[in-house]
């Protein structure tokens, strides 16, 4: 069955019978930026993983590496690429750490980021800042503005600029990240996207954004609804980095034919392998690539699902006429230069949070942004629903 914008905003969504055991009709979920559903065709990859390994038993590894392929190409799909190299890993933190152990940073000890990165790069870049690497953090509210920030941070002490192309914590998009790897490429720097608030919730083209030859980092845990353990590392063609962290699955690949003495990568993916993991993520993520094939589920299909989506939740939040000092979203910034989900800010955020939670509505918070994330699966009418008992919610929480 292939899915036409318009049924998916009708009660019940028919979309919403796939994901069953999730009970996505019967409950309010709008949690879809850290975490959507998932179908109940990811149930049976998951229990095809066990099966296999029975019968198998270490034998599984081929038909293991088989689902892994499947991976690669579902994600090479949402990217557009042509001809890049997808690493697989658990999470993103372990591919960002062999991205970074790659980078040449004796000779170029500094990296240019913004302050809006999620947890794992913020972390982990201030923990290098503490042994002597030079971290510059630009700005990253507004948006707008933030490649040309980055672009006058680049020079040639710079080894890589490492930025999202939508921001986790206001949902806005970067604009013009194909002039900031121009940039790079003039400096010899490297120049690493994290896509992960972008796959399947805003189109993202290699191609059209001008970005073949950088790196990508991201991951299936939100839009994609492909679970834990399914994240990658999209490497240009011809990549030659030798990573410092690297695992011995690298030499399952081909070897460098002028290794010599020193330690051998396997080519394309394997360059970036780390070593053996539980491969259940990768059946059940096959599993779901599938679906979404299936049913016709695009990104350019999900990006006006969501925009609608978001619609209908800015539309209704704004009829509740609540006291900004109490809850606020921004609209300076237009609805279609944001991503898949709505910030609302309130210094309640967490009771809020919990008061909703109580009422039957899951939503999300970081700080005082409250987080209301749609999903393809949920209709209008939960949507206002959900925003009606938020109104409900605030008012107990803040009484005029």
């Amino acid at each position: 069955m292939i899915f036409f914008p318009e049924l998916l905003f009708q009660d019940p969504n028919p979309l919403a019978q796939f994901y069953s055991r999730f009970r996505v009709g019967e409950r309010l979920l709008l949690t879809g930026h850290s975490h959507q559903a998932w179908p109940d065709c990811g149930f049976d990859g998951q229990q095809q993983a066990w099966l296999d390994a029975a019968e198998y038993l270490d034998c599984k590894w081929d038909r293991a590496f088989k689902m892994a392929e499947r991976v690669r190409r579902g994600f090479a799909r949402l990217l557009d690429n042509v001809d890049g190299d997808i690493a697989l890993g658990a999470n993103t933190h372990e591919l960002v750490v062999r991205f970074l152990s790659g980078l040449p940073l004796v000779s170029r000890p500094r990296i240019v980021t913004t302050d809006g990165e999620f947890h794992s790069l913020r972390r982990q870049l201030a923990r290098i800042a503490e042994e002597g690497i030079e971290v510059v953090r630009v700005e990253s509210v507004p948006a707008a503005a933030v490649s040309e920030r980055l672009i006058n941070a680049v020079n040639d002490r710079t080894a890589a600029v490492m930025v999202s192309s939508v921001f986790f914590q206001t949902g806005e998009i970067v604009q013009g990240l194909g002039d900031v790897f121009r940039k790079c490429r003039e400096t010899g720097a490297e120049l690493l996207v994290d896509a992960y608030h972008s796959l399947n919730a805003v189109p993202f083209s290699l191609r059209d954004d001008r970005l073949n030859d950088a790196f990508i980092v991201g991951g299936g845990y939100k839009y994609c609804q492909l679970g834990e353990g399914n994240c990658f590392l999209r490497i240009p063609a011809h990549c030659r980095m030798r990573p410092l962290v690297t695992g011995w699955f690298s030499e399952f690949d081909l070897l460098e034919e002028d290794a010599g003495k020193t330690v051998q990568y396997g080519r394309g993916p394997a360059r970036f392998a780390g070593s053996t993991y539980d491969p259940t993520s990768h059946y059940r993520a096959a599993a779901v690539f599938d679906f979404f094939q299936t049913h016709g589920l695009t990104p350019r299909l999900l990006r006006k699902v969501g925009q609608h989506q978001v619609g209908v939740l800015a539309e209704a939040f704004d009829a509740l006429d609540l006291a900004p000092s109490a809850i606020s979203r921004n609209r300076n910034v237009p609805l279609n230069a944001i991503g898949g989900f709505l910030v609302l800010r309130t210094p309640a955020a967490r009771e809020i949070c919990r008061a909703l939670f109580e009422r039957g509505v899951h939503t999300d918070y970081r700080g005082d942004a409250l987080r209301l994330g749609p999903a393809p699966y949920l209709s209008d009418r939960q949507l206002k629903e959900a925003v009606a008992i938020l109104g409900e919610v605030v008012r107990s929480v803040n009484p005029v």
